[in-house]
C-alpha cells in the first residue's frame, strides 16, 4: 500500500444519474457529484440508456469529484464501481462502439420471449440453474431481443466481433480503453444466463438465447483488481479498479452483512429485501429469488432476495395525487396522532404487487375506512404498508433458510421516518438497525475495493468503521403485531380480487 493513498474514488452508475464519490481510509464520504442522464422510450414498454452519455458522465464525474475535493490523483488508491443491475448492452469488440442503446433493467422488450419460454415449460429449468424465475426483468430476454432485431448481428458475433455485459462491464472496458472484458459474479447472476451452481456461463442458456459464448466477460470476485484505468482516458496514471458490485449487492456488503441470517432492506421508490444465506444457492421459496450476494476471498455468498414494486412511492402518491401532505416528512407526525390504525389498511398495488406475490392484476386498495376514518388514518395505513410488505419478504426467507433472520439492516430516504423503523421493529419481532449514510451502494463497492488493494486490511476493519444512526427494538406484543399482521393479508387477498 502506497502510504501517500488517501482516499477511494467510487463510482455509482445509477438508473438515472452517474454519481461520482470520494471516501477516506474512516470511510466517510468526502465529496460527491451527480450528473444525470436521459431516458429513452422509443416504443410502449421500451426503456433505454445511451452508455456513451452515461460513459462520457463517468469521466467527467471522475475529473469534477477530484477538482471539487482539491486531492491529487496520486492520493487515490483504485476506483469502486457499482452499477443499475441487469441493464443490457453489446458492442463491437474492435471499435467499442455500441451496436444499440442499452436495454434498462426496466424494459418489457422481453416479454414474448419470456413467454415463449414459459410456453415451452421451461422455468424450472431456468431456476435450477440460475435461482431466477423467467422474466423480462434480467438480461437474458432483452440480449435476446438485440440478437433477433438488429440486422447482421449474428454473423459479427459467429465472426468473434461483439461482446456483451452489463453496465460494469461496459464502464470496465471503456475506463481501460478496451482491454479488459469483465465482470463480478453479482451482475453475472442477475443475467439469467449465468450458473449459479457451476459459477459459469450457461451454454444452454446462451444458445437459447442466440448469443455466442465468445460475447460473455470474464467473471471475478468483486476483491480483485479487474484492471487498470487508461491515462489516456482519465487521470495522469494508471490506477487500479476493483470493487466491481451489483447495486443491491453493494447495498448488502455495504451493511456489513456478511454471515447468514444477516439481511439489508433498501427503501427506495420501491424496496429490495436481501438475506445472506451462506455458502449454498439453496432453493428459493416460491415469490423469491436465489442470487449470488457477492464474490470475495474466493469464496461465494449466496442470498435470498425479494423486490417490492411501491413502498416509497406510496409516500410520492399521498403527496402528488392525493395532496394530503405536502412532504413525506409530515407523515410521521399524522401516523402518531391517531392511537392505532383503526382497522384501516392500503394495499399499493398501483402496478400490481412484486414478491412474493408477483399478481400483475392486483389492484391498489384501501380496507376497512369507516366514517371515523381520518386524513392521519390513511397515511398512517400507508406507512404501515411498507412494513407489512418487507415482513412478506423476511417471514418466507426464515421459511427457506436454515437459519432465521437475525437482524434486519435498513438504508434510504423512508428509514429517516422513525414511526416506520419502529413499527417494522414491531412487525419483524426483532431488531431494526439504521445506517447513517445514504450512499450505503458507493461505501459497499468501496469497501470491496479497499480489501483488493490493502487499503482495509480484511472484515474487522471494515466492520469497525461500520456506523449506525440508530437501533430500533420491538414494542408491540407479539399478539398484537399477529393480529395486525393477520389485517394487512386479508386486505392484500381483498386486493387481488
Amino acid at each position: 500500500m502506497n502510504s501517500k493513498t488517501k482516499y477511494i474514488l467510487a463510482i455509482d452508475q445509477s438508473t438515472s444519474a452517474t454519481k461520482a464519490m470520494i471516501f477516506n481510509r474512516n470511510a466517510e464520504l468526502i465529496h460527491r457529484v451527480s450528473i444525470p442522464h436521459q431516458q429513452f422510450y422509443p416504443q410502449a414498454g421500451f426503456v433505454e440508456h445511451d452508455v456513451v452519455e452515461i460513459f462520457n458522465n463517468v469521466i467527467t464525474g471522475m475529473n469534477r469529484v477530484v477538482s471539487d475535493a482539491k486531492i491529487d490523483t496520486k492520493e487515490i488508491e483504485s476506483i469502486a464501481i457499482t452499477n443499475q443491475r441487469e441493464t443490457s448492452v453489446i458492442w463491437d469488440k474492435n471499435t467499442g462502439i455500441p451496436v444499440a442503446n442499452a436495454a434498462v433493467w426496466q424494459c418489457q422488450r422481453g416479454v414474448e420471449f419470456c413467454n415463449e419460454l414459459k410456453a415451452k415449460k421451461l422455468e424450472a429449468f431456468v431456476q435450477d440453474k440460475t435461482g431466477l424465475i423467467i422474466d423480462p426483468y434480467f438480461s437474458a430476454s432483452k440480449l435476446s431481443w438485440m440478437m433477433n432485431n438488429i440486422d447482421g448481428l449474428k454473423e459479427k458475433a459467429i465472426k468473434g466481433d461483439l461482446l456483451l455485459g452489463t453496465i460494469d462491464s461496459w464502464l470496465l472496458f471503456k475506463l481501460t480503453g478496451g482491454k479488459v472484458h469483465a465482470t463480478d459474479y453479482s451482475n453475472a447472476c442477475r443475467t439469467m444466463l449465468f450458473n449459479i451452481n457451476t459459477l459459469e456461463w450457461d451454454k444452454e442458456l446462451a444458445e437459447l438465447c442466440n448469443l455466442e459464448m465468445s460475447m460473455f466477460p470474464e467473471v471475478k470476485f468483486s476483491d480483485e483488481v479487474f484492471a487498470h484505468t487508461d491515462p489516456e482516458l482519465i487521470f495522469d496514471e494508471p490506477l487500479p479498479i476493483a470493487g466491481l458490485l451489483g447495486d443491491s449487492h453493494a447495498a448488502l456488503f455495504g451493511q456489513n452483512c456478511f454471515i447468514p441470517g444477516f439481511g439489508k432492506a433498501t427503501y427506495g421508490t420501491g424496496s429490495s429485501v436481501m438475506m445472506n444465506i451462506g455458502k449454498e444457492p439453496l432453493a428459493a421459496p416460491k415469490g423469491l429469488v436465489t442470487s449470488i450476494g457477492f464474490g470475495r476471498a474466493k469464496s461465494i455468498d449466496y442470498v435470498f432476495e425479494g423486490n417490492i414494486h411501491a413502498t416509497g412511492d406510496t409516500l410520492n402518491w399521498l403527496k402528488n395525487e392525493l395532496q394530503l401532505i405536502n412532504d413525506a416528512s409530515e407523515t410521521e407526525t399524522l401516523a402518531e396522532s391517531v392511537e392505532g390504525n383503526d382497522g384501516v389498511y392500503l394495499v399499493p398495488a398501483f402496478v400490481g404487487l412484486g414478491a412474493p406475490y408477483w399478481d400483475n392484476e392486483a389492484r391498489a386498495c384501501i380496507v376497512g375506512m369507516s366514517r371515523n376514518s381520518t386524513k392521519a388514518h390513511v397515511v398512517r395505513a400507508a406507512l404501515e404498508s411498507i412494513a407489512y410488505q418487507i415482513k412478506d419478504l423476511t417471514d418466507l426467507m426464515g421459511l427457506g433458510a436454515a437459519v432465521q433472520l437475525k437482524e434486519l439492516r435498513v438504508d434510504g430516504g423512508p428509514t429517516r421516518n422513525n414511526f416506520l423503523m419502529q413499527f417494522q421493529a414491531d412487525m419483524l419481532q426483532g431488531k431494526v438497525e439504521r445506517s447513517n449514510i445514504e450512499e450505503i451502494s458507493a461505501l459497499g463497492a468501496t469497501f470491496m475495493a479497499g480489501l483488493a488493494t490493502g487499503f482495509w486490511k480484511d472484515l474487522d476493519e471494515i466492520k469497525s468503521l461500520r456506523l449506525t444512526d440508530r437501533t430500533f427494538h420491538p414494542e408491540m406484543k407479539e399478539s398484537k403485531s399477529g393480529e395486525l399482521y393477520k389485517g394487512w393479508k386479508n386486505a392484500v387477498r381483498k386486493s387481488r380480487l
